[in-house]
């Protein structure tokens, strides 16, 4: 799993396929086609290309729309689970890197939970060290007990993280649904947050439901390449209202990567920019239009690189997507 993908970032280095963290070169590589051409499955209204600027300098990675005010937001996020979770009075340099370089790749959005442990924390710590606040603070209040209760939780997780505010606060799992999503429209109208969503691995209904009915700015789900069940209902329905989508788990915890262990990534691929496996199912979840931002998780600064790599360039389109799952199932 994760000693495949490493050992085919090494010899992909070695033999000069990847060189972290050119990202501009990979843009000039990689081009954006013009409105309507190959790619334009996303919309050109709907996204902005990573790469450069139109004074010929970095912009690294492209951009999505959020439906529900149409602010661009980095198209690769950072999620946390278990791999921040380690003591933070102790320097973490690894993690240190990889903060570092997701946000001078021109990463933004950040997203953790009371549930991973000491994530929050640490992340706090890390931009304080960065002295970094140009971010988007994303996390979850995960309690049963109560209006109060997530109310305390997600006054903590402000102190730990240190943002001003948070721009996404999110009901963790649908955990104490009804208190915790009162509490987080009503902070929304008090400016205390800026959006509000759900997260939820397994009742898909009620995530479906919520969207229709409950003014959900975002939900987090699970999506790969390898499960594509949330392409039935959750990500139409999530067009056709206007919610923004974060996927976890975009790898299924790098057992993606035992599925093309020994292949090479083939031409027509690397012709919108897939240089890696990780950029391949990357790419895939980003050429879906409903999808916002995937959020892998790493504590290891070349997998945040090759990750980042991901949003330079175009997209696939609706064929080429098609392809990539016909790739994955041969």
């Amino acid at each position: 799993m994760q000693a495949s993908r490493r050992q085919f970032l090494l010899g992909a280095a070695a033999a000069g396929a990847i060189t972290t963290p050119s990202l501009a070169a990979r843009a000039a590589a990689d081009p954006q086609p013009p409105a309507g051409g190959p790619g334009a499955a996303v919309g050109s209204q709907d996204s902005v290309a990573g790469g450069q600027d139109a004074a010929g300098g970095a912009r690294a990675i492209g951009r999505k729309r959020i439906p529900a005010t149409g602010e661009l937001l980095p198209m690769i996020g950072l999620g946390t689970s278990r791999t921040f979770n380690v003591d933070p009075s102790k320097e973490q340099a690894a993690q240190l890197e990889v903060m570092r370089r997701f946000l001078d790749l021109g990463g933004s959005l950040i997203d953790s939970s009371p549930m991973y442990g000491q994530a929050e924390a640490l992340c706090g710590k890390l931009l304080q060290q960065l002295e970094r606040k140009d971010l988007f603070y994303a996390t979850k209040v995960w309690t049963d007990k109560g209006r109060e209760a997530g109310i305390a939780q997600m006054k903590e997780s402000q102190r730990l993280m240190g943002p001003e505010r948070f721009d996404l606060m999110q009901v963790h799992n649908l955990t104490g649904l009804k208190e915790q999503l009162a509490t987080l429209k009503a902070w929304k109208v008090e400016g205390r947050i800026r959006y509000l969503g759900v997260t939820e691995m397994r009742d898909y209904a009620t995530v479906e439901k919520l969207m229709k009915e409950d003014g959900l700015d975002f939900i987090q789900i699970p999506y790969s390449l390898g499960s594509r069940k949330v392409e039935e209902r959750i990500l139409p329905t999530a067009l056709d209202n206007g919610v923004a989508v974060l996927v976890m788990r975009p790898f299924e915890a790098g057992r993606l990567f035992k599925a093309f262990e020994g292949r090479e990534i083939p031409q027509w691929a690397q012709e919108f920019g897939c240089h890696s496996w990780a950029q391949f199912m990357l790419k895939f979840l980003l050429g879906h239009p409903a999808v916002t931002c995937p959020i892998p998780a790493t504590s290891k600064p070349h997998h945040l690189s090759d990750n980042m790599a991901a949003g330079v360039g175009r997209l696939p389109n609706a064929d080429e997507r098609q392809r990539m799952v016909a790739l994955l199932e041969s």
